[in-house]
């Protein structure tokens, strides 16, 4: 929202994380690598997610981005948790509201994350699903469903 201090969708600050956490450069660090899952035509499911949150929801799952740029595999429950198939989820409360966001790891280091949703008791069988479809195509083709900014 203007005025929160929560960068808005489309601004220079909102654009400025994205660009950092696709060239590992969320808090200074460079490892673990991060991305964002960039389907077919070209859209970004998660940032397009992100858009649509409010400012405080939206802040929050950004903190929660860094900390898995910052802490990949270390980073533990209540911040994430495995679900299966090698799909963990990233997770954010905001009063009684549960935001997930999920993500893979590519080789040892590499988060990637697919999308994100706001989560009622459980994280839908198809969510999950459509993240183990993501995984299968970043793996056969990275380059092609890596997110790079514009200028990236």
């Amino acid at each position: 929202m203007p005025g929160d201090g929560v960068a808005e969708p489309g601004s220079g600050l909102w654009l400025d994380f994205v660009r950092k956490f696709e060239n590992n450069e969320v808090w200074g660090c460079l490892k673990p690598r991060s991305s964002i899952f960039r389907e077919d035509d070209g859209s970004v499911p998660l940032v397009d997610w992100l858009d649509d949150l409010p400012g405080k929801p939206r802040a929050k799952c950004v903190a929660a981005l860094q900390r898995l740029a910052l802490l990949g595999h270390e980073l533990r429950r209540p911040e994430a948790d495995y679900l299966r198939d090698d799909i963990y989820e990233l997770r954010v409360r905001l009063q009684s509201v549960n935001y997930q966001m999920l993500y893979f790891f590519h080789g040892r280091t590499a988060a990637v994350v697919s999308h994100g949703l706001v989560k009622e008791r459980i994280v839908p069988s198809k969510e999950i699903d459509r993240a183990i479809e993501r995984k299968r195509r970043f793996e056969a083709n990275p380059k092609k469903h890596a997110f790079k900014p514009q200028g990236y």
